[in-house]
């Protein structure tokens, strides 16, 4: 099993250079995709033992992804692990990933931050928390799904499984292109926890979409393109939750099966055929 870690990267100087010494104990094969930073970081990477695509100008968080899955390929790696390159990904938790890709059982293994709560992890920023929330229940109530974190980005990827979806969508509303299409092709999911951290809570989207209502709105407006191809209606952005959401800390999910390794893993979400606990006879 080849095996690439893709980092996406934008003016990251301050912490890319600790996170590739992070993961390389765990994976020697990484790759950087620099999307057109303004800082230090070209020279920094330069000089890390990685693989670098660069973009000459800015292109989104999707197109860096997209932009790995290809490079992963054409290059003969069978599986990508992505992971952020701010340092709220860590790299301690790789073999869980690999423990779970040997099973060859999962053509995407996604974290989430919210399947199984920790006493170390950070409290998650009110709108963002209230974005996943809102966006997690639409997508799991048109699909079928039973996800609990859509916007996590510390996944591995099958990588002719991600060839199969035809990605496309550049920015950070990707994961609104990626479930859909994820369902459609019947991948098999698997959730497992990943510690939650935020070492900057108050980080900008960098665009218009700092505005939360327009990044539902921007969200919404990606998902129903899908749905619109997919031939179904198009839905509304979805209102916040007349209940309290529940808090980062008394989230419960119950799940089918525990995750290989030790007896006080947290539990982990299995999904065959787009949906839980068996393939799903609503898709077709």
């Amino acid at each position: 099993m080849k095996l690439l870690i893709a980092i996406p990267t934008y003016n990251e100087a301050r912490h890319v250079g600790r996170v590739v010494d992070e993961i390389l104990p765990y994976a020697k094969d990484i790759l950087i995709i620099d999307d057109a930073s303004t800082d230090s970081t070209p020279g920094i990477v330069k000089e890390l033992p990685v693989r670098v695509i660069r973009h000459e100008k800015n292109m989104g968080y999707g197109a860096a992804l997209i932009d790995a899955f290809t490079y992963a390929d054409q290059s003969g790696f069978d599986w990508v692990i992505t992971m952020d390159a701010d340092g709220q990904h860590e790299a301690d938790s790789i073999p869980t990933f690999i423990e779970a890709i040997k099973t060859d059982a999962w053509d995407l293994i996604s974290g989430s931050r919210y399947l199984a709560a920790r006493c170390d992890d950070d409290l998650p920023p009110p709108q963002r928390r209230g974005v996943n929330f809102r966006i997690t229940r639409t997508i799991n109530d048109l699909f079928g799904l039973e996800l609990t974190d859509s916007f996590c980005g510390f996944k591995a990827h099958r990588t002719s499984a991600m060839k199969r979806l035809a990605l496309s969508e550049t920015g950070y509303a990707f994961p609104l292109q990626l479930w859909p299409r994820v369902w459609e092709s019947g991948l098999r999911v698997r959730e497992i926890p990943v510690r939650r951290i935020y070492n900057d809570p108050n980080r900008s989207f960098g665009t218009h979409l700092d505005d939360v209502d327009r990044r539902m709105k921007h969200y919404i407006d990606v998902l129903n393109v899908e749905l619109t191809r997919m031939g179904r209606p198009p839905i509304g952005v979805p209102g916040r939750p007349r209940k309290a959401m529940p808090s980062a800390e008394a989230i419960d999910v119950p799940a089918r099966g525990e995750i290989e390794g030790t007896s006080t893993q947290p539990r982990a979400k299995d999904m065959v055929g787009g949906c839980c606990h068996g393939p799903c006879s609503a898709r077709r």
